[in-house]
C-alpha cells in the first residue's frame, strides 16, 4: 500500500478562477450563440457607411425628378422634385428600355443557371474526385484570371460573326456560360463543405454519380450557389464592353439602351438618371426577394464546415 509524503505537491490544476463580486456580472461573459453589443461609435459608424451607400441611389432619384437646368444648378437640388414620371416616361421611349430589359433578363439569367451548373459540377470534380492531371487543370483554370479580356474581343467578335450570331443575344450568351472564378469559389466550398463520408455512403446505397451529385453535392452547395448567383447576375445585368461590341441598337441589353441615351452630344441628365433608376429597380427587386437566402449563403461560406 503506497502512502502519500506530506511533501509532496499538489497536481497543477490551471490558474485559478477570476474573483467574481457578489452581486455584480462579470465584465467579458459571452458565451455560444451570444452576440457582442456594439457601442455609441459602432452605431455612428454604421449610420455614416448606410447613408453613403444609399446617397448615390438618393440622389438619381432626384436628379431624375428635376429637368435638366435645375439637376445643372449650383447648388444642385437635394429634394425630389414633380418630373419623375415624365422623365420616366421619355427615357422608356427614347432607349427603348421595355425590349432592353427583357433582353437583359434574358441574357443574365442564362449565363446565370449556366455557371451555377457547370461551375458547380467543375468544383465538385475538383475538390473531390480523384483524376489524372487533376492540380494541372485547375492550375490553368486559375491562370485564365489573369488574362486581360480585351485580348480575347478581336478573336472572339470575328468567331460570332462567323456562326452567324453578330448582332444576336447568342453572341452574349454563349461566351460567359461558365467562368474560372465560379469554378475556384465552387471548388474552394466544397472543399470544406462535402465531407467524404456523405459521398461514400451514397455511393454504399448504390447511388449513382448523377444521384451524388443531385442529392448530395447540389443541397450541400446550395449556400455557394447562392452567392455565386447573385454575384452572377449582377455582373451580367451591369455588363456593357462585351454587349456593346456584339450588339446592336436594334437589338440592345440595358446598359447598351442606357449608353445610347448619352450618346448625344447634349444629353439631357435628367432623362439619364431616369433611365439608370429604371435599370437600377430590377437588381432591388432580386435583392428584396432572395435577400434572405443571399444573406443565408454569405454567412454559411463564412463559417468553415
Amino acid at each position: 500500500m503506497t502512502t502519500t509524503s506530506p511533501t509532496q505537491t499538489a497536481p497543477d490544476l490551471g490558474p485559478a478562477p477570476l474573483p467574481v463580486t457578489p452581486g455584480k456580472a462579470p465584465r467579458f461573459k459571452i458565451g455560444a450563440g451570444q452576440q457582442l453589443k456594439g457601442g455609441p461609435f459602432t452605431y455612428i459608424a454604421l449610420i455614416i457607411v448606410g447613408l453613403g451607400s444609399v446617397f448615390p441611389l438618393y440622389w438619381t432619384l432626384v436628379a431624375a425628378s428635376h429637368d435638366q437646368q435645375r439637376v445643372l444648378d449650383s447648388p444642385p437640388p437635394l429634394v425630389p422634385g414633380g418630373r419623375l414620371w415624365n422623365n420616366l416616361q421619355a427615357a422608356w421611349e427614347q432607349a427603348h428600355l421595355g425590349k432592353a430589359i427583357v433582353n437583359t433578363v434574358i441574357v443574365a439569367g442564362c449565363i446565370t443557371a449556366a455557371t451555377l451548373f457547370f461551375c458547380t459540377l467543375a468544383g465538385y470534380a475538383f475538390a473531390k474526385m480523384r483524376f489524372r492531371g487533376r492540380g494541372a487543370l485547375m492550375t490553368a483554370v486559375i491562370a485564365t484570371l489573369t488574362i486581360p479580356p480585351q485580348l480575347s474581343v478581336v478573336p472572339l467578335f470575328m468567331m460570332m460573326a462567323d456562326i452567324g450570331w453578330g448582332g444576336k443575344l447568342e453572341s452574349v450568351i454563349f461566351p460567359t456560360l461558365v467562368g474560372a472564378f465560379g469554378v475556384f469559389f465552387m471548388r474552394q466550398y466544397l472543399l470544406e463543405a462535402l465531407p467524404y463520408e456523405l459521398i461514400e455512403a451514397a455511393k454504399v446505397d448504390g447511388a449513382s454519380n448523377i444521384r451524388v451529385v443531385w442529392n448530395v453535392v447540389l443541397p450541400a452547395a446550395r449556400p455557394a450557389m447562392m452567392v455565386l448567383g447573385m454575384l452572377t447576375f449582377v455582373q451580367a445585368w451591369n455588363d456593357f464592353f462585351w454587349p456593346f461590341l456584339a450588339l446592336n441598337q436594334d437589338n440592345p441589353t440595358i446598359q447598351v439602351a442606357l449608353g445610347q441615351l448619352s450618346a448625344s452630344y447634349t444629353p439631357d441628365q435628367s432623362i439619364v438618371m431616369a433611365g439608370a433608376l429604371i435599370s437600377t429597380l430590377p437588381l432591388l427587386l432580386v435583392f428584396v426577394i432572395f435577400g434572405k437566402q443571399i444573406i443565408g449563403g454569405i454567412m454559411a461560406g463564412a463559417v468553415k464546415g
